[in-house]
């Protein structure tokens, strides 16, 4: 009996520190919070989230494994939230350290290129709110004379700004209800989490519905990667 109950706490000891492990290092779950990605990511969407792409951070260290790719333009991040770092929010990278970026109408510019961006939405084109959660930009403007003394960004119109190295900016899908680096600033590189692989479980949450996880299932976004 004895014998049985020590083989039985290895097997489960061991099937921990093996869910420790790839939770640290190789996949983690994530669940989308908002709307700020819908278009490309729903609320309700369950995601797996590749750690190990970027170079997954050792736990208690302060250190990251080597990555075997760096973020670029168009990624979608799982990351930390600058912010609030315990925190997990996802975007989609837009600008990477020396990129010159900004915003005319709603419509992205990078590097002196209009960027046509097809999995954008934009469902409040013509409100365009400002106020002076914007005006962290002005220490990142590129130079011009006078510039940061009248510059007035808002939502749909800012920069244009340089990304600073080890930084990037970020942007939600749905561009008139998200909030993203125009509001609170760059993403640390230190802070990425990952990049969503796929997602493994959608429902749709209704508040009257206690079953909803059930009962509301999105079974066409099962295994769907988001791009």
């Amino acid at each position: 009996m004895a014998g049985g109950l020590l083989e039985w706490a290895k097997s489960v000891s061991l099937a921990l520190l093996l869910f420790l492990v790839m939770r640290a290092f190789l996949v983690e779950a994530f669940k989308i919070p908002s709307g700020s990605m819908e278009g490309t990511l729903l609320v309700g969407d369950f995601l797996l989230v590749n750690k190990l792409v970027y170079g997954a951070e050792v736990p208690f260290t302060g250190k990251r494994l080597p990555a075997y790719r760096h973020p670029q333009n168009g990624d979608i991040l799982v990351f930390q939230w600058p912010a609030d770092p315990t925190k997990n929010f996802v975007k989609r990278l837009v600008g990477v350290p020396g990129d010159t970026i900004s915003m005319i109408d709603g419509v992205l510019t990078r590097n002196g290129a209009r960027q046509e961006e097809r999995y954008t939405r934009h469902l409040e084109p013509n409100y365009d709110p400002a106020g002076d959660e914007f005006h962290w930009q002005r220490g990142f403007l590129v130079p011009q004379a006078g510039a940061a003394r009248t510059y007035h960004p808002s939502r749909n119109n800012w920069g244009p700004l340089i990304v600073p190295q080890q930084h990037y900016f970020v942007l939600g899908d749905n561009r008139d209800n998200s909030l993203d680096s125009r509001y609170w600033g760059f993403v640390p590189d230190s802070m990425v989490r990952g990049r969503p692989l796929f997602v493994y479980y959608s429902y749709v949450p209704d508040s009257t519905d206690s079953l909803d996880w059930l009962t509301h299932v999105r079974w066409k976004r099962l295994f769907a990667r988001p791009e």
